[in-house]
């Protein structure tokens, strides 16, 4: 005889409902008053656990989750959060549909803070068989980046402001400017520094009876077995690697690739949550560990004369785990002819911003020694994106000033502005907002400060307006003979691009064309001219006689960057779906 649905245990019916979309438990709670009991706020926190990975922090969620289920009403936070997704996916719509106001919409969506994040990444994460997916991943992904840009730029103004700033956040900050959907943010590096205290414990039972100086000794030797500090892989040509300076993705690697200063920053983190007083020291050219007595006590756990300075010791365990006497460092400073009252300050504990400056500095010298030749793309595929670390380097100088050397600070300002505002302008003008909310007011003298905020006011007139309208009913377009969305060739060149608008004769300036020496052209300046997003992420303006249009399936850095202007690639007709038909409706 069968069992009505009445009849099931509650075990069993609450199995069931655990596997419902949260959208259908409202429904299916009307069902009888025993279902009605189960879809109570224990079910609720379930949901959103399960449906829900990333919260803002000033929802308190670790805190919410370890109080008693009734303490919270776990129903209206759920409903918060869909209502959220709702409303970034119209966002996302709305930013797909036309060219206009993308900058305000995308900052619409980053205010939601880490309640955002999951709903972008679903939508990041769409099939490809969706009919926008370049599209959609590419300003979903635009505003991912956005959102962990702000999420990074805060910890660095807390430091600004002089707020305590533990390291690792200081230094994640860098990995969240080039993550994009991966794991690495400023959670996840906690947690496995967490993770590699733990079993260190694990490792190292006896631990706790050690004296600090063993103890210290012992964690180095711990983290250099286990391949979790420095560079194990050939360090004199991989010593400048851009990933090099990047926490997150040190302690992810399987390598954990890592240059002194995020080698040193790794131990005192880990140092920290084994209950050592350890923290960096900013040695010249190479960053080192500084490591107090407990208060009333040496290094060797003897109890200290009253009211005497903690006895400190000096470690480098980028090259060793054995302490390094004072003398020896002392010695070195004076052979670099630096002034013995200059020494205390040196071999003292670095302020955290100093050690976020100095890892700015790192970051854009790696960056420089990257190829530029016809390897530079293979290589770049396997390394943080450079534009983004190098955008990251640029916040950190602005933001993070020598306070000792006032001159310098501005000089450093006036040379990193332009920069900075050339590389949102180009990479990432989704950050607009965020350059005239945290850099503006910081900009010296008055009249720089002006500039900057009549450059921005043009980018972002530029964004508000409609584009103009460029049709093909007239009798000049009857010469434009390619299209938005098809992929060429360079005659010249050899380069291969997508076609991502048109002028019917070249319209760039007298300059431009004397530059580029148009009217060498056999066809000079009278003949149509493309905009095109080269493969190497480069905008050009070719002429239509170097064009040679070809059917192939477009090479994977193309297609990585096409979203900016297209919905999808079409395998038939071997074209980009255009998304910007309100530019170009006939294209």
């Amino acid at each position: 005889m069968g069992v009505t649905f009445q009849e099931l245990p509650q075990e069993v019916l609450w199995q069931i409902l655990l596997q419902l979309p949260p959208v259908d438990i409202p429904i299916i709670q009307r069902v009888c008053q025993k279902i009605h009991a189960l879809c109570g706020p224990l079910l609720w926190r379930h949901c959103c656990r399960k449906q829900y990975q990333y919260w803002s922090t000033s929802r308190r969620i670790g805190e919410k989750l370890s109080n008693k289920v009734v303490q919270n009403d776990w129903k209206e936070i759920y409903a918060e959060r869909h209502q959220i997704d709702r409303a970034i996916s119209r966002t996302i719509d709305s930013i797909l549909q036309n060219q206009v106001c993308r900058i305000e919409k995308t900052k619409h969506i980053v205010k939601f803070g880490y309640d955002a994040k999951d709903i972008l990444l679903r939508h990041l994460n769409v099939p490809d068989g969706v009919k926008d997916v370049l599209a959609r991943r590419w300003y979903t992904g635009a505003a991912l980046s956005c959102l962990h840009r702000n999420t990074a730029i805060e910890q660095w103004l807390k430091l600004r402001r002089g707020e305590h700033v533990a390291l690792e956040k200081a230094l994640g900050a860098f990995d969240m400017f080039v993550i994009r959907d991966q794991e690495g943010d400023i959670d996840d590096i906690s947690s496995s520094l967490d993770n590699i205290a733990k079993r260190f414990r694990e490792h190292n039972p006896k631990f706790s009876e050690l004296d600090t100086r063993r103890k210290v000794i012992s964690i180095a030797n711990y983290l250099r077995a286990h391949d979790l500090i420095g560079i194990s892989d050939n360090v004199e040509n991989h010593y400048h690697d851009l990933q090099n300076n990047f926490i997150g993705i040190a302690l992810k690697d399987d390598l954990h690739p890592s240059l002194p200063l995020i080698t040193v920053a790794i131990y005192c983190c880990v140092a920290r949550r084994l209950g050592i007083d350890a923290s960096p020291c900013a040695f010249p050219f190479h960053v080192l560990v500084i490591v107090r007595a407990s208060n009333g006590q040496t290094l060797d756990s003897h109890d200290s004369a009253v009211d005497s300075a903690s006895e400190s010791m000096y470690i480098d365990p980028f090259r060793s785990s054995t302490e390094i006497p004072v003398e020896t460092l002392v010695t070195k400073l004076v052979s670099m002819g630096i002034s013995h009252q200059s020494h205390e300050i040196i071999l003292g504990i670095a302020q955290t911003s100093e050690i976020v400056a100095r890892c700015a500095g790192n970051i854009i010298r790696s960056v420089q020694t990257l190829p530029r030749g016809p390897d530079a793309a293979l290589i770049a595929s396997r390394i943080p994106n450079m534009e983004s670390a190098t955008y990251a380097a640029l916040w950190a100088v602005v933001l993070l000033p020598n306070d000792d050397d006032e001159e310098r600070s501005l000089r450093l300002q006036a040379r990193n502005l332009p920069v900075i505002i050339r590389h949102m302008e180009a990479q990432f003008p989704s950050d607009l907002w965020l350059i005239r909310k945290n850099i503006v007011p910081v900009v010296e003298p008055l009249e720089r400060r002006q500039q900057v905020e009549d450059t921005l006011r043009t980018i972002r007139a530029n964004d508000e307006n409609p584009k103009g309208v460029k049709s093909r009913d007239s009798r000049a377009s009857q010469n434009v003979h390619f299209r938005v969305g098809q992929v060429f060739q360079h005659k010249r060149y050899h380069y291969h691009a997508v076609i991502t608008g048109w002028d019917v004769e070249c319209a760039a300036s007298d300059h431009w064309m004397s530059q580029m020496r148009v009217h060498d052209l056999p066809h000079g300046k009278r003949q149509s001219f493309y905009h095109a997003l080269v493969e190497d992420k480069s905008l050009r303006y070719v002429a239509e006689e170097n064009i040679e249009v070809v059917k192939i399936e477009p090479v994977a850095g193309l297609m990585a960057i096409a979203g900016q202007y297209f919905k999808r690639w079409d395998p038939h007709t071997k074209t980009f779906i255009s998304n910007i038909r309100d530019e170009y409706p006939d294209d």
